[in-house]
């Protein structure tokens, strides 16, 4: 429903909805993946017992890594479904009201690449002041103009940009393509399931929930750190994960199977962005001879770090995603666009990581929610791909829907080195170039017209990370040792622990492994070379085996209880690591390889040594963990490290050396040699130099043409994996991973209409930014929760519950999972902490989900108050399905997250926003007063963002606005939510 972008732009070192009610799948100008054998590409065809992947084209580069492939000569045999989806390609350019500027892109050497809308052709001067970002929302709906899905007058909207963007103006976007990853993919495919049954039980074609666009689908999230230090770590951590995994995995395989246009990319292939930027990444499509600008949204915030190659991408709800994939248009507001000036050049020692966190500080202060950034400037020559990418990944820590990178020289550098074909290069150049969407920075510059402008000078970025509990609190290095100290003093909250000075310099001894370990307060206990924010960065990751070396070679150790991992986003990362030689001296300090996926960063650190964590726990230690990631809040890494940082992948190594974040690295030392001599900062921290030439000699174009080329075969596991060839799933009732969920159990062909809410209480009671991992988390089920009651219940075994995030197929395990993070904080509890909330009727002190139960039992209503930034975060549709099934009606907060409202809003929820200045506080509202929202029962009476009007039962009342933002919104909120309205709109065709 929103785009994230990011801007790409040159760099000499390769590596430094609809806007009306309207639903037609009819005329669906977009790609698809073919069920189709495809016998002569290196996408094997998928066997129910074999073979990796279902049979798939990898649109526009190829399926292999040598030409470009149309699409009809890709595949041999296709559906009925799939055959009148083509004619209607083929005849969209002669329906199309543009199809006066479908013109011909020809090539040099004769012939032509294909057909295109040309932008130019238009000869409208307002377009060449246009944002590059801004020029992929106007190409889209040029291309998809048929005055019913789309209109002229959405086109005339987006080509005003300047004008109407400050109008908060909807327009329709039709992405081609969806991304996912398994812990949203697998409860998108539950629904695609299920809504399948919901089409047979109302009388219409199964068949017809099927994916139109392409959906790739990338196993990243189940690896966990179980195994570490270790030199099979990789195969026993695989090992554990299908033991765990293995019914999610088969669900997923025959999801591949029963869906057309589903590619599924293994387990222990990498991290979904990395691959997505590295593999899937098309820039240009070539689609029936028709070109046009790659674009994607993904069921993961950090989608957005696509946009760094040029390609408009940018995370969004999974229920989203699934009306996506059914060919439902997207509404959204068309964004205002903050231009980014980059000037200048990073100094010595200062990495992309060190970029990143001050870019999201700078515009997290801005204030860039619902916007997109477009970077841009001089400075720009001094960023490789991989660092642009690092900045668009962290799109959603800085509040941009996208960080966007337009196409230039680099990207067609990282393109081939990455092993797409001479000719998918110069078929992207030449479409860009032609449609002026190329930026060649030997030319002068065309002024583009921005919402707002900012400007960063590269020289003024200093080493830093960020926490302790959140992405964008940056803390210079040099202030680090005073910012933790201060943090010990600080009552509690984002920078506060509230430790009494007399407790602060307490030491614990304890036995580990026959010697004798300490801990003390910032003492690290997780050390994670993780996520592909950084991954995917070469940059980074070799100059983390340049400190391991130098540490290797002082006679330095990382101390044996401090938990350290690395888990590349790829195989490449594996290649180049070993091609360097730096991989043995990681292994020594530790970093050895535990997998290839999110881990650490998603919370699956897996557990710390039992002598470490009793220490922790035992004596109330404040450990911490450093990581390579994108997210540090609070109880997301690990439950006992209440302080988290987020660094670059060589200060990972260098904390994790020191063994403490209370450290000031140009006065103390961070260990001493084995003839007593002390060891500095300085000692162990490479040059931008030496990084440089390792990354030049080490990361070659063959080792990304071979890793994709293997992860088309799978691995042994997963082609062992055996799913049944039926086209309805058959729901195993006593499954406690995959279970049919209760949505559609009861819908009919006629909308529910709108609802209000009467006399409701209040389930919780929050201040600011509540996470999604506060209200779904994705870590380890606690073994007092709801959800580990159910588990044993049903003999589950406590070592066997694996993580929430894993059981998001099952809806029973996720309502008792919803507001269960060991760290959440409800006003009800008046200062405690913890997953409980009190039952306003009877004053009893239980756990949320049960409280929920009692209210929804006895028929009550339930309502939830936060404050501002509610739902920030991942993009996690459980956040909203979960207060769903629990029962609630409307969140009143001071502000949301853009996709976290669309959720509520996806499932029936009423989002509400406080007016500015006021809050539950301002207001005296204790949380115990019961609420009444008063709605129009005709949809047609509520407009969005108007607004409403609350009332308690003590006589307070207040205006709230609606924050239903399209009309669009407001058509799924009259039906029950957006599945719903696709499932009774595909019915009526």
């Amino acid at each position: 429903m929103y785009i994230a972008i990011t801007n790409s732009s040159s760099s000499s070192a390769i590596f430094r909805a609809s806007s009306r009610v309207r639903f037609s799948t009819s005329l669906l100008p977009k790609p698809f993946h073919s069920r189709a054998s495809l016998s002569s590409l290196p996408f094997r065809s998928v066997s129910s017992s074999s073979s990796a992947f279902r049979s798939a084209s990898r649109w526009s580069h190829g399926a292999d890594w040598r030409s470009t492939l149309t699409l009809r000569a890709q595949i041999g045999g296709v559906a009925p479904v799939v055959q009148q989806f083509q004619r209607k390609i083929a005849n969209m350019a002669s329906e199309n009201p543009f199809k006066g500027i479908f013109t011909s892109l020809p090539k040099p050497e004769g012939g032509e690449f294909g057909k295109y809308y040309s932008l130019p052709a238009l000869n409208d001067p307002r377009i060449d002041k246009l944002p590059y970002s801004i020029k992929i929302l106007l190409e889209s709906a040029i291309r998809n103009c048929d005055n019913f899905q789309v209109t002229k007058d959405d086109v005339e909207k987006i080509i005003d940009w300047e004008n109407t963007s400050p109008k908060q103006v909807e327009i329709p976007f039709k992405p081609a393509r969806v991304l996912l990853q398994d812990f949203t993919g697998v409860p998108a495919v539950v629904d695609l399931a299920c809504m399948r049954d919901a089409m047979n039980k109302l009388g219409g074609d199964s068949k017809k929930i099927n994916p139109l666009v392409p959906v790739d689908l990338v196993i990243d999230h189940s690896v966990q750190v179980d195994v570490a230090r270790s030199a099979n770590a990789v195969q026993a951590n695989m090992d554990l994960e299908f033991q765990r995994n293995n019914e999610r995995f088969a669900f997923l395989k025959w999801g591949s199977h029963a869906f057309d246009n589903m590619l599924v990319v293994p387990p222990g292939s990498g991290i979904v962005h990395q691959v997505n930027l590295e593999y899937l990444g098309r820039v240009v499509f070539n689609t029936e001879g028709i070109l046009y600008p790659d674009s994607v949204v993904g069921t993961d915030s950090h989608t957005t770090m696509i946009d760094g190659l040029g390609v408009a991408g940018w995370g969004v709800g999974g229920i989203e995603a699934e009306a996506t994939m059914l060919g439902q248009p997207m509404s959204m507001v068309l964004p205002g666009v903050v231009g980014f000036k980059l000037s200048g050049k990073l100094q010595n020692g200062v990495t992309a990581t060190d970029l990143v966190l001050t870019v999201t500080q700078m515009l997290r202060k801005h204030g860039v929610v619902g916007k997109f950034v477009e970077f841009f400037g001089e400075g720009m020559s001094e960023l490789s791909l991989a660092d642009r990418a690092t900045i668009a990944n962290m799109s959603p820590e800085y509040g941009a829907t996208m960080g966007f990178f337009p196409v230039d020289h680099v990207t067609l550098q990282y393109l081939k080195l990455t092993g797409r074909s001479d000719e998918t290069v110069a078929m992207i150049e030449a479409y860009l170039r032609a449609n002026n969407m190329f930026v060649d920075y030997n030319e002068p510059q065309p002024e583009k017209a921005y919402s707002a402008n900012l400007q960063l000078d590269l020289n003024d970025v200093e080493p830093c990370v960020s926490g302790p509990k959140r992405p964008h609190d940056r803390v210079p290095i040099k202030d680090m040792k005073a910012d933790w100290h201060s943090c010990l003093d600080n009552k509690v909250g984002f920078k506060g622990f509230a430790v009494a000075k007399e407790a602060q310099e307490k030491v614990v001894t304890f036995p580990f492994n026959g010697q004798t370990a300490e801990l003390k307060h910032g003492s690290v206990v997780i050390a994670a070379i993780t996520s592909c924010t950084n991954t995917s960065n070469p940059s980074v990751m070799l100059g983390a085996g340049l400190v391991a070396k130098k540490a290797c070679e002082l006679g330095l150790e990382v101390k044996p209880w401090i938990k350290t991992s690395l888990a590349p986003g790829s195989g490449v990362v594996t290649k180049y690591l070993a091609q360097s030689g730096l991989q043995k001296y990681l292994d020594q300090q530790g970093f050895s390889i535990v997998g290839y996926g999110c881990t650490t960063c998603i919370g699956n650190s897996g557990d710390l040594h039992e002598s470490v964590a009793s220490a922790i726990s035992d004596n109330d230690i404040v450990a911490a963990a450093v990581l390579s990631g994108n997210r540090n809040f609070e109880g997301r890494v690990h439950p006992l490290t209440r302080a988290n940082y987020l660094a670059s992948p060589p200060l990972v190594v260098a904390y994790a050396l020191a063994g403490t974040v209370d450290i000031d690295f140009e006065k103390e030392p961070i260990g001493t040699t084995k003839d007593g001599k002390n060891v500095y900062f300085k000692d162990v921290w490479p040059s931008n130099e030496e990084i440089a030439q390792v990354v030049q000699s080490s990361v070659l174009p063959d080792m990304f043409k071979s890793t994709y080329n293997a992860i088309t075969q799978g691995n042994p596991m997963w082609n062992k994996l055996s799913v049944p060839s039926s086209s309805l799933y058959s729901w195993d009732p006593n499954s406690t991973y995959i279970h049919e969920p209760p949505y559609f159990k009861t819908m009919t062909m006629d909308p529910p209409g709108p609802h209000g809410v009467k006399d409701a209480y209040c389930l919780l009671n929050f201040g600011d930014s509540i996470t999604t991992d506060h209200i779904s988390p994705a870590g380890s089920i606690h073994k007092d929760s709801p959800a580990a009651k159910f588990l044993l219940d049903r003999g589950v075994d406590r070592k066997d519950f694996n993580s929430y995030g894993s059981r998001r197929g099952n809806d029973e395990i996720m309502a008792r999972g919803t507001f269960a993070n060991i760290r959440i904080v409800n006003k009800l509890l008046n200062g405690e902490v913890g997953p409980k909330t009190i039952h306003i009727p009877t004053g009893d002190k239980l756990s949320v989900f049960d409280v929920a139960m009692r209210y929804k039992e006895a028929g009550q209503d339930t309502i939830v108050l936060a404050g501002a930034e509610y739902g920030s975060g991942s993009s996690r549709d459980w956040a909203a399905k979960g207060p769903k099934l629990q029962g609630v009606k409307a969140v009143i907060a001071k502000s949301f997250e853009r996709i976290h409202r669309s959720n509520l809003v996806g499932m029936g929820i009423i989002p509400l926003c406080f007016k500015s200045g006021e809050d539950a506080d301002t207001l005296g509202l204790t949380g115990h007063e019961r609420y009444t929202i008063e709605l129009p029962s005709k949809v047609s009476e509520i407009k969005p963002g108007q607004d409403v009007t609350v009332t308690t039962d003590n006589g307070k009342s207040f205006t709230c606005i609606a924050r239903f933002d399209t009309q669009v919104e407001l058509t799924y909120f009259d039906h029950g939510g957006i599945l719903q309205y696709v499932i009774r709109n595909l019915i009526k065709e």
